[in-house]
């Protein structure tokens, strides 16, 4: 398996002031940046090969820490498809954002090792897990009729799945902010049973597997450090302050 990190993300405002960066990726966090955590858990949980999509003062930061650099694009959305090309489709890509201030080799390990060979995988946290673990941390995680998950920073996709899921990522991220857009692209009748609190994990899985072509699911019950991403200030504040 190899792994792909985007590092692109940027940061601004008392984010930007606290952190002394406006690169998401370098913010520091308890000793370390952030993307150092984040190789050095991809590193530890026996991944073959790292590359990582970024901007250049990254690369100069990890120095020799990943085995392949890729310069980032003018958009999320190029980011994303250089991500899932970052490597050649004949082994599972392990795909990872670079804001996740808690990740650890052992939690990454254990999604990789439950994943379904073949299946395009997100990893998922109970709400009430997640909670436990980060008492009094900013609201994360949504509901889907009635179960209350955190989606993981993380995605395992399959050997061969990656040009697939590259053509379709493209028109999702385009249209994330759009609900037009999106319905056209999932579906109307998806979108009114998310509205109406209808929408079920399996509905979602089916979906997805239809749209991208491979077969999809979540993995419930990861590691909740999986899914805490410093996204917002208050999340890094909190990221900050609390091990």
């Amino acid at each position: 398996m190899n792994a792909v990190i985007t590092a692109g993300g940027r940061i601004d405002g008392a984010y930007a002031a606290a952190a002394g960066t406006a690169i998401k990726a370098l913010a520091p966090m308890r000793g370390a940046r952030m993307i150092e955590r984040v190789v050095d858990a991809v590193r530890g949980a026996g991944i073959d090969r790292i590359a990582m999509v970024a901007p250049p003062a990254v690369r100069d930061a990890c120095a020799d820490r990943v085995d392949r650099y890729i310069d980032e694009g003018a958009s999320g959305n190029q980011n994303v498809q250089l991500a899932l090309r970052a490597w050649s489709d004949d082994e599972p890509l392990l795909y990872v954002t670079s804001d996740l201030p808690y990740i650890t080799a052992e939690t990454l390990r254990d999604a990789v090792l439950r994943a379904t060979p073949g299946v395009l995988t997100m990893p998922v946290a109970e709400c009430d897990a997640f909670e436990r673990r980060f008492p009094d941390a900013p609201p994360f995680g949504i509901t889907l009729a009635g179960e209350r998950i955190v989606n993981a920073g993380v995605f395992i996709i399959p050997a061969g799945a990656s040009p697939a899921i590259a053509r379709r990522a493209a028109q999702l991220f385009d249209a994330r902010k759009a609900p037009l857009r999106m319905a056209g692209l999932v579906g109307p009748s998806f979108l009114l049973r998310m509205l109406l609190g209808r929408l079920t994990i399996a509905a979602i899985e089916k979906r997805a597997g239809c749209v991208l072509g491979y077969p999809a699911m979540a993995l419930r019950g990861c590691a909740p450090e999986l899914a805490y991403d410093a996204d917002t200030f208050a999340e890094y504040r909190y990221a900050s302050m609390r091990a």
